[in-house]
């Protein structure tokens, strides 16, 4: 079995009880951490790394991003909400193939592991026909990330004779196929979760299905949550007297729910994720981020478009920490008419949220989030020596308000070096990025030769 040896690196490890080392040792065998501690003997057929310089973190998880859109980067970042649902969901998305799927979905899942990203909530909800659902979960498992496909539906608008989407149940028998499929190890690299449309985007007969689709197949139900009046009036409230509403449901965004409902959904152990850059961008409203932790709970981060926005998850969780302590600030000036003595929310806070936070949303704290023997190897390295990183005071800090792309070092996941002194190991990259961009080009072109604005 392979060893590999991270020596003499700062190691923040998210784990309590091992803590942060500010020279610690990280040994890897096969697939999974050994040990995490100063000064590690290892056998000599050990490959060891010479950590001095560096900072050594669990794999970040990216926990809402719709890949799919890869091929338009930028392309909608002028867009509001309203706009987009009109020209991306309506419009552009009806003209994707199945090859365009896959190519975005590989290319997105590989700049998100150039990213330090080692755990990715793909959430696909452009997937017309088993093909194109295929292109999306073969696009994941070639990039080698960790990935939960949440499988979506799409939301044109509905041709004469046809239902509206918010009254299409989630297909049972494309589930069921995947789970027999290619998705069938539950701890598998890449796993199944639903996207479904949940009570703000579907009737209450279409939520009440899907609900208990995924529950009878224990299944991470996500929905989004938000972006104009709902489509069921108190669909929440029948959903939780129905006992369907707990853990294993997760709220994308959530800007508007009312304190009240908020509260209960907190007690049943629903998870969270914020999308902050993008909610802000396109009118959803200020994140959550600070009315769950007034509730004692935490955020996962995700990065939501790559056609608005970029993929690099610190920045989202940059604005994630500088947005709600800029709330913050702003009400204790309000109440008391003066900033507050403190800041409210420390930076290991923002760490948390796109590590031990995106594992427990999940359901998989026990295998990955944290730099802890038995969890598996998904880890990253930072070069701490960089130019715009030193002097490194205080590496939590450097980590969350100053690293960026470039830091990047190195990637593992599993125990497979993904990305390594700064270069992504991917056979054919600048074939793969041409290929993208002719999607690209093509998707647009596709839809102005139909007469319809982009």
């Amino acid at each position: 079995m392979r060893r590999t040896l991270i020596k003499s690196a700062t190691v923040i490890s998210m784990d309590d009880a091992i803590g942060d080392l500010n020279t610690g040792d990280v040994l890897v065998e096969g697939n999974r951490i050994v040990d995490v501690r100063p000064s590690i003997d290892v056998a000599a057929d050990t490959e060891i790394i010479d950590g001095t310089g560096r900072i050594v973190i669990p794999g970040l998880i990216n926990a809402h991003m719709h890949t799919w859109q890869t091929g338009l980067r930028g392309f909608a970042a002028n867009w509001t909400l309203l706009e987009y649902f009109r020209r991306m969901h309506a419009g552009l998305a009806t003209v994707f193939r199945p090859e365009d799927i896959h190519i975005a979905t590989l290319v997105g899942a590989l700049n998100q592991i150039n990213c330090g990203t080692t755990t990715l909530v793909d959430w696909c909800h452009n997937n017309p026909t088993p093909d194109h659902t295929d292109a999306a979960v073969r696009g994941l498992i070639e990039s080698g990330i960790r990935a939960a496909f949440f499988h979506g539906s799409p939301k044109p608008e509905p041709k004469p004779g046809e239902p509206h989407f918010s009254e299409v149940p989630h297909p049972r028998r494309e589930v069921e196929r995947l789970l027999a499929g290619p998705l069938a190890d539950r701890d598998g690299l890449v796993t199944l979760g639903l996207a479904i449309l949940g009570p703000h985007y579907s009737t209450l007969d279409v939520a009440m299905h899907d609900f208990r689709l995924a529950g009878e197949l224990k299944l991470i139900a996500s929905m989004h949550q938000g972006g104009g009046p709902a489509k069921t009036s108190g669909g929440w409230e029948k959903l939780i007297e129905a006992g369907l509403v707990g853990a294993g449901i997760n709220i994308v965004h959530g800007n508007d729910l009312p304190d009240d409902l908020l509260d209960r959904m907190v007690d049943l152990g629903v998870s969270f994720s914020v999308t902050p850059e993008n909610e802000m961008i396109q009118g959803h409203g200020f994140p959550i981020t600070g009315r769950l932790l007034k509730r004692g709970v935490r955020p996962t981060i995700g990065i939501d478009l790559e056609s608005v926005l970029a993929g690099d998850l610190f920045s989202a969780a940059r604005v994630a920490l500088s947005m709600q302590r800029a709330l913050d600030n702003a009400e204790s000036r309000k109440t008391s008419g003066t900033i507050p003595a403190t800041t409210t929310i420390p930076v290991r806070e923002a760490l948390r949220w796109i590590t031990t936070e995106g594992a427990r949303m999940l359901g998989r704290e026990h295998q990955i989030g944290s730099l802890t023997p038995g969890k598996l190897a998904d880890l990253v390295i930072i070069n701490a020596s960089d130019l715009n990183l030193v002097p490194v005071h205080d590496p939590v800090a450097t980590l969350v308000m100053q690293t960026s792309l470039a830091n990047i070092e190195s990637v593992i996941i599993g125990g497979v070096w993904k990305k390594r002194n700064g270069r992504l190991l991917v056979d054919g990259l600048e074939a793969k990025k041409q290929s993208l961009a002719q999607s690209g080009r093509r998707l647009v072109q596709d839809i102005e030769q139909q007469g319809r604005a982009v």
